[in-house]
C-alpha cells in the first residue's frame, strides 16, 4: 500500500509515500496533459511529489485540466498497474478539486460543492442574474463555452485592452487550466464570481450560444461574433423539423444585440439561420484573422518544437453530430512519414474534452492549443473537410486539401451544405489518405488559381488585418462601454 495525500504548499500537489526501492518514475497521465513527479528517498522509503499543474507550448504553468489521470508507477517493488494506493476523498485545493481512488486521480473545477448542483446554480441565478445593481464598466468574454480564450473574442480583447485599458475584462473558463489574456480576470463557469461577472458586465462578447438560462438585463449589450463562415447547415436550417430546436434557436438569438459576420455571404446565412433579421449585423471581416495578415509564425513554431525549414501540414476536421471524438480518417504518423512533414492534428473544440491527444513521430496534437489562428499562420498547407477553418486559412493564400470520405452521408443525412463544396473548393477534394498523398505530391496551384481567387474575393474581402480595430471602434462609438482618454486607432 502506498500512502497518498493532497497538499497546497507551493500550489496543489499529490504526495505519494511508499516503502522499498524508489520507483524509476511516477507520472500522472491524462488525455490532454502529463505530469512527472519529483522523487526523493534511497533507503527504506521513497516520496513522490506530483504538482497538479502543467505547462504546454512553452506557456505558464496552470492547474491541470478537468478530467481523469492515471497514476503510473514505473519500477516500484509492487511494480505495474496492480500497485495499491490509498484513496483520498474529494478535496478543495484552491485552484481545483481532486480525489484519488484505485490509481485514478479525478480533477474537477474549483467550485464549492454547495454550488455544483442544480439547486446551487438556481440560488446563484436568483442572486446575480436578476439583481438590480448598477452595471460594472466591464466586458465578459466567452469563447467556445469557456474551453479556451481564443477566436474573435480574443482578438477583440487584445484591441480593447490597447484602446480602453481602464475597462475590466472577465473571461469565462471551464477551469483554471485555461490561459486568459494578460490583464484579464478568469471566472470559472458556474462559480459565484462567474454569475456576478456575467450579470454585471455592461458588454458581453461571445462566439457561441449563451447558456445557463441567460437573461439580458435592460441596458446590457451582447455582441455575438460567431465562430466561422458556414458551409454546413446550422440552427433553423438543420435537417429535420424539430419544434423544440426552433424555439431554442429563436430564444437564443433574441439574447443578442449585434451579430458579427466575416463577409456578406455569412451575414445573409447567419441572419436567416438564427432569425436575426431586424437587428444590426456588422460585416467587418473576422478579428481572429488579423494575425494572418500582420503576424509572424516563428514564435509559434518554436513553442511547438518545429524547425524553421520543416514543412507543416495542419489537419483540422470539423466535429460530427453522431460521434464525440475527432474523426480518424488519417493515420497522422504515416502521413508525416510519407509527406516528409510535421503533422499538426487539430480537433474541433467539441472534441477537446472527450478526446485524447494523437501521438507519433513528427505528430503534434494541437487540439488543446489555445489559438487556432496561430496554427494557421505556421501551417504550409491545410487539410480539412467541412470546417469553417477553410474560410480563414484562405486569407493566407496557401494550399488547401479537402479530405471528405463521408461527404455523401454528411451532405445527405447529418447536416447538408449551403453550397456545393466539390464544385467550388479552391483545392483538391479527395476521399482517402492515398489520394491525399498523391495530391500533396502534385503542384496544383495553377489548376485552382481561378477558384482560389474567386473564393478569396467572396469570403475574405474584409480580412485585411484591421477587423478588430473596426469592431472595437464600433463598440466605442455606440457607447457599449465607458471609455476615457482612449488611444486613437492606428492609421492604416
Amino acid at each position: 500500500m502506498i500512502d497518498a495525500r493532497f497538499a497546497t504548499q507551493d500550489g496543489a500537489t499529490l504526495i505519494l509515500t511508499g516503502t522499498g526501492a524508489r520507483p524509476a518514475a511516477v507520472e500522472l497521465v491524462g488525455a490532454r496533459a502529463r505530469v512527472a513527479a519529483s522523487l526523493t528517498g534511497r533507503g527504506k522509503t521513497w516520496r513522490a511529489v506530483l504538482p497538479l499543474r502543467a505547462s504546454r507550448w512553452g506557456g505558464q504553468e496552470l492547474p491541470l485540466p478537468v478530467g481523469a489521470y492515471e497514476v503510473r508507477i514505473d519500477g516500484a517493488d509492487d511494480a505495474g498497474a496492480g500497485v495499491r494506493i490509498e484513496a483520498v476523498p474529494t478535496t478543495q485545493l484552491g485552484t481545483l478539486r481532486a480525489s484519488l481512488e484505485d490509481s485514478l486521480l479525478t480533477v474537477g473545477p474549483p467550485i464549492d460543492p454547495a454550488y455544483d448542483s442544480g439547486e446551487g446554480q438556481d440560488a446563484l441565478e436568483r442572486r446575480y442574474a436578476t439583481r438590480p445593481a448598477a452595471f460594472e464598466n466591464a466586458v465578459f468574454f466567452e469563447s467556445f463555452y469557456g474551453r479556451n480564450a481564443s477566436c474573435n473574442p480574443l482578438a477583440i480583447d487584445r484591441e480593447l485592452a490597447r484602446r480602453a485599458p481602464g475597462v475590466t475584462r472577465y473571461w469565462s473558463v471551464v477551469d483554471l487550466s485555461v490561459a486568459v489574456p494578460e490583464g484579464a480576470i478568469p471566472v470559472v463557469d458556474g462559480s459565484p464570481q462567474w454569475w456576478r461577472a456575467r450579470g454585471s458586465a455592461r458588454l458581453l462578447v461571445v462566439n457561441d450560444w449563451l447558456r445557463r438560462r441567460f437573461v439580458r438585463r435592460p441596458g446590457q449589450v451582447v455582441v455575438q461574433t460567431w465562430h466561422g463562415t458556414p458551409l454546413k447547415r446550422l440552427a433553423l436550417h438543420r435537417p429535420g423539423f424539430d419544434p423544440r430546436r426552433m424555439a431554442a434557436v429563436v430564444k437564443e438569438s433574441w439574447r443578442w444585440n449585434v451579430l458579427l459576420a466575416q463577409n456578406p455571404y455569412a451575414a445573409r446565412i447567419l441572419g436567416k439561420a438564427y432569425a436575426f433579421l431586424s437587428r444590426p449585423v456588422w460585416v467587418e471581416g473576422y478579428p481572429r484573422n488579423d494575425i494572418l495578415v500582420t503576424g509572424d509564425g516563428r514564435a509559434t513554431r518554436e513553442a511547438l518544437g518545429i524547425g524553421p525549414d520543416e514543412r507543416v501540414l495542419l489537419y483540422a476536421p470539423t466535429w460530427r453530430d453522431d460521434r464525440q471524438e475527432m474523426v480518424d480518417f488519417i493515420d497522422p504518423a504515416a502521413l508525416a512519414e510519407a509527406a516528409d512533414a510535421v503533422v499538426l492534428v487539430r480537433g474541433h473544440s467539441r472534441t477537446l474534452l472527450p478526446g485524447r491527444d494523437a501521438e507519433g513521430p513528427r505528430v503534434i496534437d494541437v487540439t488543446g492549443f489555445p489559438d487556432t489562428s496561430l496554427l494557421l499562420l505556421v501551417a504550409d498547407a491545410l487539410i480539412t473537410d467541412y470546417s469553417s477553418v477553410m474560410f480563414d486559412f484562405s486569407v493566407t493564400g496557401k494550399p488547401m486539401y479537402f479530405l471528405v470520405p463521408d461527404i455523401e452521408r454528411y451532405r445527405g443525412e447529418l447536416r447538408g451544405f449551403y453550397f456545393d463544396l466539390p464544385a467550388h473548393a479552391p483545392g483538391p477534394v479527395v476521399s482517402s489518405q492515398d489520394e491525399l498523398l498523391a495530391a500533396l505530391g502534385t503542384d496544383s496551384s495553377s489548376t485552382y488559381a481561378a477558384k482560389y481567387a474567386e473564393w478569396r474575393e467572396k469570403f475574405n474581402a474584409r480580412d485585411d488585418g484591421r477587423a478588430a480595430d473596426r469592431v472595437v471602434s464600433r463598440i466605442i462609438d455606440q457607447g457599449f462601454i465607458e471609455i476615457e482618454d482612449a488611444p486613437a486607432p492606428e492609421p492604416g
